[in-house]
């Protein structure tokens, strides 16, 4: 399989598996409500209408345009290293994870959060899969650590 097909469908599934969650937590979970799992960590119904942790609240277009210029350049640096091996990981995890937080976006204006640890803002599988995005492309960036590497000659 080519890298660009790898990419859309890790990012479809991600977009998939973000929404049927959401959906199913909205229709399960009233708004507002919480559900406890263990050791402090709840299902919850909230909305998120900033971004990461609830900063820049109620941003709207804004943050989707933002979404969107951010989304372009990965496109650009995908095509531009698609070659690279395992770079259609995280752009497929970081498309799909910001495809669905931007679908929520436009259709209600915030985002579906869902999963509460305690002393943390509730998050939702797209907020997953862009940090595993992230990490996985700063691995892919930096390649895996060189053999013997602090070891001394």
């Amino acid at each position: 399989m080519k890298p660009v097909a790898r990419a859309a469908l890790v990012a479809a599934l991600t977009v998939a598996v973000d929404q049927g969650v959401k959906a199913l937590v909205r229709g399960t979970i009233d708004r507002g409500d919480a559900v406890d799992l263990i050791l402090g960590i709840k299902l919850v119904n909230v909305r998120n209408s900033g971004i990461a942790f609830g900063m820049f609240s109620g941003g709207g277009v804004v943050l989707v345009i933002f979404a969107l210029a951010a989304l372009t350049a990965l496109l650009v640096f995908f095509f531009s290293h698609r070659d690279r091996p395992l770079v259609w990981l995280p752009t497929g995890l970081l498309i799909g994870g910001a495809a669905g937080n931007l679908i929520d976006r436009v259709r209600d204006s915030a985002v579906t959060d869902f999963i509460d640890f305690p002393a943390w803002r509730a998050f939702n599988v797209a907020d997953i899969a862009i940090t595993f995005g992230v990490l996985s492309l700063l691995y892919v960036l930096e390649g895996p650590p060189a053999r013997g590497a602090g070891r001394r000659s």
